[in-house]
């Protein structure tokens, strides 16, 4: 039997990151600003869901690993994220987005049957800009640095990729390593799902990520790049006592729909396969 979650929240505004000064989305391109209506989670059951099986205005999310996540529109497109040689999802996506930190997150010889390959940075660190359709999905982006090995700085080395589907805004923040200013979150608008990296030493530290999260105001936060449960736990103490509600999914593949959005702000830990 199939099995599927889906989830409800409160939709806040659209806030932003930039390395590159680029302008807000114009407002027609943003998120209305909506209540959604359920106050709570309905959970069913399921897997990892084919495009076919979702709803008109849904949004299907599995967490396939570290970086990578597999997101699915009504309309039959895919996107994998920070798509990379060890841990990809077991379709080819029509999208694959990438970062630069390490190879975790990105590939030197993405599957040839990928339609759209968005690397998040250019070589000579000049920005890279994407505003783009593919179907019933918008991509977007804003570029922040990150550091070498060496502990300098690597301007425009990350990307926030922002999709956009069924009137729902996803941000992942791919491989962060500083604060967002007020300009990245005007950029950014509003952001109802964010999938953030919660691992405290690779990418931003966990007091500084809490900020970020804080700042984005977004009804769902999923974790993800903590490489075990003693790192994710530490980043989950740090919203156990504020307004956050913390939920942990048996399952890898949620099921979003702006009306199904939590009314309470809530972390979501979502297995990797």
């Amino acid at each position: 039997m199939m099995r599927f979650v889906t989830v409800c929240l409160l939709v806040l505004p659209c806030l932003a990151s930039v390395a590159w000064t680029a302008p807000a989305l114009a407002q027609a391109d943003r998120c209305p600003k909506l209540v959604a209506k359920n106050p709570f989670l309905q959970s069913l059951e399921t897997r990892a869901l084919p495009a076919a099986y979702l709803q008109p205005r849904q949004v299907g999310l599995t967490y396939i690993g570290h970086s990578t996540f597999l997101i699915e529109t009504t309309g039959g497109v895919t996107v994998a994220t920070d798509y990379n040689d060890y841990v990809r999802p077991d379709i080819v996506p029509r999208v694959a987005t990438m970062n630069r930190a390490h190879m975790t997150h990105y590939s030197l010889h993405p599957d040839p049957g990928i339609e759209h390959v968005l690397k998040g940075w250019r070589d000579d660190r000049d920005p890279v800009r994407y505003d783009m359709e593919v179907g019933d999905l918008w991509i977007g982006n804003l570029q922040t640095n990150i550091r070498d090995w060496e502990g300098g700085t690597i301007r425009n080395g990350n990307s926030i990729f922002i999709f956009r589907a069924a009137d729902l805004c996803i941000a992942h923040l791919g491989h962060l390593h500083h604060l967002l200013t007020k300009q990245d979150l005007g950029a950014l608008g509003r952001i109802d799902i964010v999938l953030a990296p919660v691992d405290g030493s690779y990418t931003l530290d966990v007091d500084g990520m809490v900020e970020v999260l804080k700042a984005l105001e977004s009804p769902v936060v999923i974790p993800m790049h903590y490489f075990n449960q003693g790192t994710l736990n530490r980043f989950l103490e740090r919203f156990s006592s504020s307004q956050y509600e913390i939920r942990r999914e048996e399952f890898p593949t949620l099921v979003f729909s702006r009306e199904t959005l939590p009314i309470k702000p809530t972390v979501i830990v979502l297995p990797g396969r």
